[in-house]
């Protein structure tokens, strides 16, 4: 039986600060990703009824039983989930990613469509004009366009949720995933996908050594190194021996700790992460293994860390919502004061007038109140039901175009950019704050030998070397001549040391890049590491093949911030051979060792150059004092208590006195363009924060070498963040941790401080963050900064991030796809992010609130024409236009120009906006849609209907036709005002479009040509002979329009209307221009004949040492349990070594 702790080891008995420690972290819990599914009782209260297993009583609230399905189904494991219902608590291992299924989609769709005022507005209406009394328009007239929105919007949908279901259910499907339950005992390949969170049993490697690659997880390709129990390599090798004990466990969300018991036959055996191969691994040179199911489906730890699928809504949306009922309020105000005006007046006049009598008794306040719901229903065009299909429209076209760039598609893996949403387009071009991952994300996460210095020289064809990798390019001619001649003892001693100063046990792919560089380098420059036995190591020494016995291997960790190695040469000598940070190495060198100035000005450079240094020293032993130190190291490895500590002091007393041979400069290499594109964003003045699961000395390092960090930049750490706090911590009489929060008041005024004090920064790295932290320090922004955000990764460790964040985008390649799966933009490449922010974001939020200030002119000119008219007919909530136009004005007559619009205006092109960057600032500031341009359009609109109602009404109020026929009837007013209104609204966005193309001067002329065709179709005596109560305006339009003076009344319509607006483009065009492109331009050469920052001078730069930042796996290479042959009770067995072995392991799991 296995049984799980959930309480954080501490960290004893380290020597100094330790890096991992976290002052406080809401790790441990993932309340916010699954509320109460982890609480089935209260804090201490009781625990399920204890489980009697082998003898054992169990005292823990999870357990699993080994191929024992039935075991997982009792009582004592169910839980409630609605109302009285229950089911297992342990999750099934299938995953759904999507959101509606055959039952749920048209319920739940619409549910999410009525959760949009506009829509149920219109619902309400529609129901309205059912009722006879009310009704002065016909019911389609509301019902078409509904439909439409609805359908359209429903279909849209659909597909996403398609796309969504098929990009996972796939891999289930032919992996068969969810058909594993928790307590199966699965059997996993060679290169297979690891399906839940699996405590391994047993592999085909010695002592069941598996190796795993984790970068579906946190981003690294390197592989990390999982390990069987020896009770379970040794005993549990047949299948059924296999099902013969239980294990039982908790699930949390902790990708870096896992702490158990087993229990099989009476005895106990300790778990930790080591034996646990976790979902979204993949097993790597390992033919087989076998594992026992601990956590399937939700209850995994990589599921527990994506959070929740989140509903994203972009500011704009929000923004229209409330303008919606702002015009909701408006409209109410309206009708109320036309319903007063009807009551009035019926009380003065229509009461009087015999031609007006209907045969109803009615008061005046009645008709008042029919009146009130018959203008609702008149003036229901306020609030434009097509807007929101409008809107769709265009935001699908526009993240076609996304998909479309072939700017944005990566060639070397055939990976197009992808917009997997079609809901968030115009918020790219709103973002303030980046929130970044580092490794896969800004690093390739692949090191480079760049440069070396050797006894003071700071320094390459290899067809001499029959070992050199091909794909090795470092080039210096001149060290490879001195290499070869073998004349200098100290450059072949510094490659002797890089060959032989390692864990990497077999090949040269280690589980750190930077240890698989050093020995590479080392590789080839003919110095080749061979193989290694629990006692000895083989190299090749210049085609000489040597072997060397290894008397001790002293661990790197992270205090350390070194490595040593101890052997014993051929000839009988003891040498101790070391590398590691300059910052401790320089402590421990001897007053006799020479080149120290030397090598410390080189790693200054090197330091500059953003590169990763280390810094080789030797040291000779005598085999007397070898002898008494080993007796100590002997002591310290087999103390009970604190025997970190103590071997750290044992290393301390022979890692001293130490002979300078050189220094490494390895360099972490980035993706293409990533400085150039964060330098892009910094101008358009967003903001962007690196979280990493790296060390602080890496992450800093990688900070300069992306030019996030520069040199005229003020560096503030996280301690004087925590002095801060202690420093406005009140005095308390109880002693305790200055560190942790007093209570929720306290917590909360502390993340308010850490958000304003990190948004006063440039830029701001969060280094040893797990994916929940990231999570936190996005959830953070948002919520005290109402920032708009956006998330870039390319590992399932960045999940729940980018689904926190407003905007998420994955990195697609060889990480994996989980970031990807989870985003809503997905490319292949960092520096994309400046094209879809600067150009798609960018455009999209320049045409969507053109569309939006366009639309809302184009209803309000269009439905104040009644409110106009109203003060003519007695306030009877008569329509201003026929009924046709009245239904077909937003979806043929005025509808496609402002589509094209919305789909192609550009101000600039692409290129010039990304020349210049701060373009993008009035998108940040919401500048071009916002409530004063709501009320603008409001104003534009009223003036508009003015105009378009009142110019033709003087025209035919005393006038006479050129036949002595007087053309002021209300059908061929209602004809003159409606064609006033289509040529003044479609040339109207003639003079906002910025990009004419043949299609945009094609939709206008040919929305007044439909308008035409239309209108002349509807009017003429062969419909009415068909639909005589439907088509009533027989002959209107021939009659009206063959008027000379009702073409002379339109043009003067449609010239005042447009008069305004021409001369306030011109003013601000020319008198009152915005920032123009000359200005940015000055802007350009400023920058340019700026100087350069001066160079920094920075020893503590150089800490950033090239390697992991947790202990490695010198105990297991010591214990020789990854070498020796596995011992079977039937016998003795060879079971071939792995290709792969890895170095500095450590937190790799929460890695960035």
């Amino acid at each position: 039986l296995i049984t799980m702790s959930r309480e954080r080891s501490d960290s004893q008995g380290s020597l100094g600060p330790d890096d991992e420690v976290m002052p406080y972290s809401d790790d441990e819990t993932d309340d916010e990703l699954d509320p109460g599914s982890d609480e089935e009782g209260p804090p201490g209260g009781p625990q399920p009824e204890e489980i009697k297993s082998t003898g054992e009583r169990l005292g823990s609230g999870w357990s699993v039983k080994a191929n024992d399905r039935a075991f997982c189904n009792l009582p004592e494991f169910q839980k409630k989930y609605l109302l009285c219902l229950k089911k297992s608590k342990y999750a099934g291992n299938g995953i759904k990613t999507y959101k509606y299924n055959a039952l749920t989609f048209i319920p739940l769709n619409l549910f999410e469509q009525f959760k949009r005022v506009a829509n149920l507005y219109f619902l309400a209406l529609l129901i309205l004009q059912i009722i006879p009394e009310i009704t002065t328009l016909p019911w389609y007239t509301t019902l078409v366009p509904l439909v439409l929105v609805l359908g359209i919007t429903a279909i849209k949908d659909l597909v996403d949720d398609l796309v969504r279901d098929s990009s996972t259910s796939r891999w289930f499907q032919e992996s068969k995933w969810m058909n594993i339950h928790v307590g199966d005992v699965v059997r996993l390949k060679k290169n297979g996908h690891i399906p839940a969170d699996i405590l391994l049993l047993s592999s085909s490697n010695p002592n069941s050594l598996c190796y795993v690659e984790t970068a579906e997880l946190d981003g690294e390709t390197n592989l990390k190194f999982k390990m069987g129990l020896k009770v379970t390599d040794e005993r549990l090798q047949e299948e059924r021996q296999l099902a013969q004990f239980d294990v039982c466990e908790e699930p949390n969300n902790r990708l870096d700790k896992f702490t158990g018991t087993m229990c099989w036959r009476k005895d106990r055996f300790p778990l930790d992460l080591d034996n646990m191969m976790l979902r979204g691994c993949r097993i790597r040179n390992t033919d087989e293994c076998h594992g026992l199911v601990i956590f399937a489906g939700a209850d995994t730890k990589i599921m527990r860390n994506g959070g929740k699928t989140r509903f994203k809504r972009t500011k704009i949306d929000e923004l229209m919502n409330y303008m919606v009922y702002s015009i909701f309020v408006i409209l109410i105000l309206v009708c109320a004061g036309l319903a007063i005006g009807n009551s009035f007046w019926y009380e003065e006049v229509g009461s009087r007038a015999w031609y007006l009598k209907d045969g109803k008794d009615q008061t005046a306040s009645y008709r008042g109140f029919l009146s009130f719901w018959g203008y609702i229903i008149v003036l229901n065009t306020m609030v434009p039901i097509s807007l929101y299909v409008s809107v769709e429209v265009i935001r699908l076209g526009q993240s076609k175009f996304i998909n479309w760039d072939l700017q944005m598609y990566y060639q070397e893996k055939d990976t197009p950019a992808k917009a997997r949403t079609t809901t968030l387009n115009e918020q790219l071009g709103q973002i303030e704050y980046v929130f970044s991952d580092k490794t896969g994300t800004l690093t390739q996460n692949i090191m480079a030998f760049k440069k070396c210095t050797i006894a003071g020289r700071t320094f390459v064809d290899f067809s001499w070397n029959k070992y050199a990798d091909s794909k090795f390019e470092y080039v210096d001619h001149s060290l490879v001549a001195c290499i070869r001649s073998k004349k200098d003892k100290e450059t072949l001693e510094f490659f002797k040391l890089l060959s032989l100063c390692h864990t990497v046990m077999l090949v040269y792919q280690a589980a750190s890049p930077d240890e698989g560089a050093l020995v590479t380098a080392a590789r080839n420059f003919g110095f080749v590491f061979l193989s290694r036995t629990q006692d000895t190591i083989t190299i090749s020494e210049m085609d000489q093949e040597m072997t060397y016995e290894v008397l001790a291997l002293l661990d790197f960790n992270s205090d350390r911030k070194r490595m040593s190695i101890i052997l014993r040469f051929p000839d009988g000598r003891i040498r101790l051979y070391c590398k590691g940070a300059d910052t401790v190495i320089y402590e421990r060198l001897s007053p006799n060792s020479r080149h120290k100035e030397v090598t410390q000005t080189a790693l200054d450079i090197f330091a500059n150059q953003t590169l990763r240094t280390l810094c080789l020293c030797y040291k000779d032993i005598s085999k007397q004092e070898f002898d008494a130190w080993a007796k100590k190291h002997k002591d310290a490895s087999v103390a009970m208590g604190n025997r970190e500590a103590a071997l750290d002091r044992v290393y301390e007393q022979i890692e001293n006195n130490l002979m300078m041979i050189g220094a490494t400069a390895i360099e972490d290499k980035l993706q293409d363009g990533v400085p150039e594109t964060i330098a892009k964003l910094a101008k358009a003045d967003i903001k962007i924060w690196v979280l990493t699961g790296d060390k602080k000395e890496t992450a800093e390092n990688i900070g300069y070498s992306c030019e996030l960090l520069t040199d005229d930049m003020q560096i503030h750490y996280g301690d004087d963040i925590k002095f801060f706090f202690c420093e406005q911590k009140p005095a308390s009489a109880t002693p305790q941790d200055s560190t942790q929060p007093i209570d929720d008041w306290e917590k909360e005024s502390r993340q308010v401080d850490f958000v304003n004090m990190a948004c006063e920064c440039e830029a701001v790295i969060c280094c040893r963050v797990t994916p929940k932290q990231k999570a936190n320090v996005v959830s953070l922004v948002k919520k005290y900064k109402k920032a708009v955000t956006l998330s870039i990764g390319d590992g399932a460790n960045d999940v729940n991030m980018i689904k926190t964040a407003d905007i998420g985008v994955g990195i697609s390649g060889q990480e994996g796809m989980q970031a990807v799966m989870s985003s809503d933009y997905a490319f292949a490449q960092f520096r994309y992010l400046e094209r879809l922010l600067l150009v798609h974001g960018r455009w999209s939020y320049i045409r969507m609130c053109k569309f939006l200030r366009y639309f809302f002119f184009k209803n309000f000119a269009f439905t104040l024409v009644h409110f106009w008219y109203s003060f003519f007919n007695g306030f009877s909530a008569q329509v201003a236009y026929e009924d046709w136009f009245i239904t077909l004005y937003n979806v043929m007559y005025s509808s496609l120009p402002v589509l094209l619009v919305g789909l192609l205006d550009q101000d600039v092109n692409d290129k010039l906006s990304r020349k210049f960057p701060k373009l993008y600032l009035p998108g940040q500031k919401g500048a071009l849609f916002n409530y004063k341009n709501f009320f603008i359009s409001l104003f534009h609109g009223i003036f508009t209907s003015l105009v378009v109602f009142f110019i033709p009404y003087g025209a035919f109020l005393q006038t006479m036709g050129q036949d002595g026929e007087a053309p002021s009837d209300y059908q061929s007013l209602a004809v003159v005002m409606a064609s006033s209104l289509i040529f003044t609204v479609n040339l109207q966005i003639s003079l906002e479009t910025s990009y004419w193309t043949f299609v945009n001067c094609f939709a206008v002329l040919c929305s007044i040509a439909i308008y035409f065709g239309i209108m002349f179709d509807i009017h003429s005596a062969g419909i009415h002979v068909i639909f005589p109560s439907t088509f009533t305006f027989t002959g209107v339009a021939p009659n009206a329009l063959r008027q000379p003076y009702l073409w002379l009344t339109i043009i003067l319509t449609v010239g005042i209307s447009l008069l305004p607006v021409i001369f306030i483009q011109f003013l601000c065009k020319t008198i009152w221009p915005s920032r123009n492109r000359k200005k940015y331009e000055e802007e350009e050469e400023e920058e340019k004949k700026k100087p350069a920052p001066f160079q920094r001078d920075r020893r503590s730069r150089r800490s950033a040492y090239a390697f992991s930042h947790s202990r490695g796996y010198a105990d297991l290479i010591a214990s020789g349990r990854s070498i020796r042959r596995r011992n079977y009770a039937s016998g003795t067995e060879n079971i071939p070594l792995g290709l792969i072995s890895p170095t500095w392991h450590g937190r790799n799991l929460c890695k960035d």
